[in-house]
């Protein structure tokens, strides 16, 4: 007899089969196909988009004469299942206003094993997105979603959603829900360091990515980098931006490349968009938790990528900059590091800013110190760019969100977490709590 397993989403249950699972139908449903390989032989990804579904028969409506409370909606999620393999996971509905009032719980197993992990907590409120008004909400279903969950090679995922425990009798979900599987693929040959076979062409896609930065570095260049503070001051015609009479830029940080994580530039719109300067930088925790290895920052990257331009439907991945538990720094969306390049980061102050994402979940974890250090170093140099005090404030104008109408000038610091600019617990309170010694440590760098 097969085993079962009950799943039971406060005092409903339902059973599904547990082991031996098999492949489901429609478990291959998705925008794309299985890997193919590719010129340079990597595996590009793909993504498995399910549609989720409620758990279990349908609750029994009440007579109308009755009395009792309604009865709590049918939890929604995914039984058990067999899937191909994956990394990387999160949760998509249709409308990107409307908010997942619930608790999103999944559970995974590890590719060719019977082990599966605990349950863990997706983090819901993924407040990461592309301002209203943006061209990059023009003509594109910009969809809602949670943050990504980063679970490692993993065949086989279960899935629940519990509604908020208060007034659960009317709690509504949003509409289209899916669970969205991301394999992030291999990276090229000559980014994992094997070398036994040339190099490929660059695509032209590639070509204009890495041209973006060639006063940094040449053409295909897997890294930038790192510089001394004197030599840092020759990165200011990098940016486009007319140096002040005296400038105080920090010292450059080795900063890896999109060629460097083996970012797939055909998955994102080909042409990049600028804002005037930049005036501020707001740190971001991923969200993805903390379960990675810095060699596999890459990957995850790739992975967050591909969930932002396929899943979401973004032109690029959000963040200008991503930073790893080692203090590693990578370039983020496509459009040159040292320009004023508008990311997907802070709902409704995207403009004239960078987007900061440390990788890792820091609502009850410690970032761990190279992380923060990067912090410092990379504002440094960045804001110094535009001749921006790091432990300066600035006024921005909101383009609207949950925290400050369109159209308020809100004073911020020059280096703020997202929280400040959007009602989220984002970038995690011990990240948070970081920030004013990283402005102190950032304006140091730059000899104030």
């Amino acid at each position: 007899m097969r085993p079962f397993l009950a799943i039971c989403l406060g005092a409903v249950c339902t059973a599904a089969l547990a082991l031996p699972l098999a492949p489901t139908a429609g478990a291959s449903a998705g925008p794309a196909a299985a890997p193919r390989p590719t010129r340079s032989g990597e595996l590009p990804g793909s993504t498995q988009s399910l549609p989720v579904a409620a758990l279990g028969a349908p609750a029994p409506r009440p007579d109308a004469r009755d009395t009792t409370p309604a009865p709590t909606p049918q939890p929604l999620g995914l039984p058990a299942r067999t899937v191909r393999p994956f990394s990387l996971l999160g949760v998509v509905w249709d409308d990107a206003a409307a908010e997942l009032r619930g608790r999103v719980q999944v559970r995974t197993r590890a590719s060719g094993s019977h082990d599966w992990s605990g349950w863990q907590d997706v983090q819901v409120h993924n407040d990461d997105a592309p301002d209203l008004g943006s061209a990059e909400r023009h003509d594109s279903a910009v969809r809602g979603s949670t943050s990504p969950l980063w679970v490692g090679d993993s065949d086989a995922v279960q899935l629940r959603i519990t509604p908020e425990s208060r007034n659960r009798a009317r709690a509504t979900l949003p509409g289209g829900l899916r669970l969205e599987l991301v394999d992030p693929g291999r990276a090229p040959r000559a980014v994992r360091g094997a070398h036994a076979d040339p190099p490929a062409p660059l695509t032209p896609e590639a070509t204009a990515a890495s041209a973006a930065n060639t006063k940094l570095a040449p053409l295909g260049a897997t890294e930038i980098p790192a510089l001394d503070q004197a030599a840092s001051q020759t990165d200011i015609d990098a940016a486009d931006g007319a140096p002040a009479a005296r400038t105080y830029v920090g010292p450059r940080p080795r900063i890896v490349t999109r060629a460097g994580w083996g970012a797939d530039e055909q998955l994102r719109e080909k042409a990049f968009t600028y804002t005037r300067t930049v005036r501020a930088a707001f740190v971001h925790h991923s969200g993805s938790g903390n379960n990675y290895e810095c060699t596999e920052a890459p990957s995850l990257i790739r992975a967050m990528y591909r969930f932002h331009v396929k899943s979401n439907h973004w032109r690029d991945i959000g963040y200008n900059f991503l930073i790893d538990k080692c203090g590693t720094v990578y370039e983020g969306r496509a459009g040159g590091v040292a320009k004023a390049v508008m990311g997907a980061h802070t709902l409704g102050f995207n403009t004239d800013s960078t987007g900061i994402a440390v990788l890792g979940t820091f609502t009850d974890d410690e970032p761990p110190q190279p992380a923060v250090e990067a912090i410092a170093r990379l504002t440094a140099w960045k804001l110094g760019l535009y001749s921006v005090d790091p432990r300066a404030t600035v006024k921005l104008l909101s383009g609207g969100g949950n925290r400050f109408p369109k159209g308020t000038k809100v004073p911020l610091h020059v280096i703020s977490g997202h929280r400040d600019g959007f009602t989220t617990d984002c970038p995690g309170v011990h990240l948070y709590d970081k920030l004013a010694a990283t402005r102190v440590a950032a304006a140091a760098l730059q000899s104030r």
